[in-house]
């Protein structure tokens, strides 16, 4: 009884000790805020505003609930272990099975303490490209995509493709989503940069060893406070046609949309099947992010070069390599971390990759 009094106080321990990363009394007013909004008066006036404001409420709500709720259960369990162990009646049976799910509860969410950098608490939106390599590139990308938003799903997450370019023969050329969720910056920083795969094409009738690669670039969901400040004088604003449902010319719209930063050269386009307004304001709210992170690259690269630590960051420089053939394995390069598994890692489960590559940033004093 001793044994489970101890892991219950080493728990609670572990608990406390990470609720000071969590900030979840700034939490608990952004949701005094959210819900303030959407009890006003004309809140559903503009639908979609208001369905954004609902979604951000009730995922940084589901956050907040869960780890309050985790504390006063293990408080519980552990007042009733004392108890139990002071009366001499205790039902061990019972309170190692309490025990066994809090554990596992704080072990698949304890993550969140080693994310205490800028941004890591933000939601995120993220793009996959797909290399050189045509059909076998673009099928990789759409895997790693496919990757991306199991592990959303399963960390509770909710994704909003943005933008979606597929190739000619299937696979995917580019995609652009929106993750929104507490912590989904932080947790989704260990999946940028080059993913290569080497496996036996199913495109090649000859069924060749190939070896295809493909991008992921990552930016945080900024607030309005933290974005960029640029001069509407210094963008350059294109609206073109772009096409709906049913093949060339059919439901052709106006909509399509290309902001460009004329200082930096930075471009982003969107064209989906909203209206202009929506893509334009989806465009600015994505390059408001990548001029903020270039900014931030910028004085980065500055600090480093003076230390004289700076590397770009090449094409060739993969993160992870994903080999199905002539055997089954998954390494992070920059981790050593590796699984043989290679089926369940495309299917989401990447907890352990993420978990290495936080514990090693921490280590190092990375961002």
């Amino acid at each position: 009884m001793n044994d489970l009094i101890k892991r219950l106080e080493n728990l609670k321990s572990e608990i406390l000790n990470l609720k000071s990363h969590l900030n979840l009394p700034q939490k608990e007013q952004k949701i005094l805020e959210l819900e303030e909004q959407m009890q006003g008066k004309d809140f559903w006036a503009d639908n979609e505003n208001a369905q954004r404001v609902s979604r951000d409420y009730n995922q940084l709500k589901k956050f907040y609930d869960f780890w309050l709720k985790l504390e006063v259960n293990i408080s519980e369990t552990l007042d009733l272990a004392k108890e139990s162990d002071a009366k001499k009646n205790a039902d061990v049976d019972y309170l190692k099975v309490q025990i066994e799910s809090l554990e596992l509860e704080y072990k698949k969410n304890r993550f969140v303490a080693l994310l205490s950098k800028k941004y890591d608490d933000h939601s995120a939106i993220f793009s996959i490209h797909s290399g050189a390599g045509g059909v076998d590139a673009q099928d990789w990308a759409s895997m790693i995509l496919r990757m991306i938003l199991r592990y959303c799903d399963i960390k509770g997450f909710v994704t909003e493709v943005l933008e979606m370019s597929k190739g000619e023969q299937g696979g995917v050329k580019t995609a652009v989503v929106e993750v929104t969720g507490p912590y989904a910056y932080g947790l989704l920083k260990s999946e940028a940069g080059v993913h290569r795969l080497v496996r036996l094409s199913p495109f090649n009738p000859a069924h060749t060893r190939e070896t295809s690669f493909a991008l992921l670039e990552l930016l945080p969901v900024l607030e309005k406070q933290e974005e960029f400040k640029v001069d509407e004088k210094e963008l350059k604003i294109e609206a073109n046609t772009s096409s709906g449902h049913g093949g060339q010319s059919v439901n052709t719209t106006y909509s399509a949309i290309r902001i460009t930063h004329i200082p930096t050269g930075t471009k982003v386009s969107i064209q989906n099947e909203r209206s202009q307004h929506q893509n334009r304001e989806l465009a600015m709210k994505i390059l408001m992010a990548k001029l903020k992170a270039l900014d931030e690259i910028k004085l980065q690269k500055e600090k480093q070069e003076i230390r004289g630590e700076f590397k770009s960051a090449e094409w060739g420089n993969q993160i992870r390599s994903y080999v199905v053939h002539p055997y089954k394995l998954v390494k992070d390069h920059r981790t050593g971390f590796e699984s043989t598994d290679p089926d369940s890692v495309l299917n989401g489960e990447i907890d352990e990759f993420v978990e290495k590559y936080l514990e090693q940033t921490v280590v190092s004093g990375k961002q």
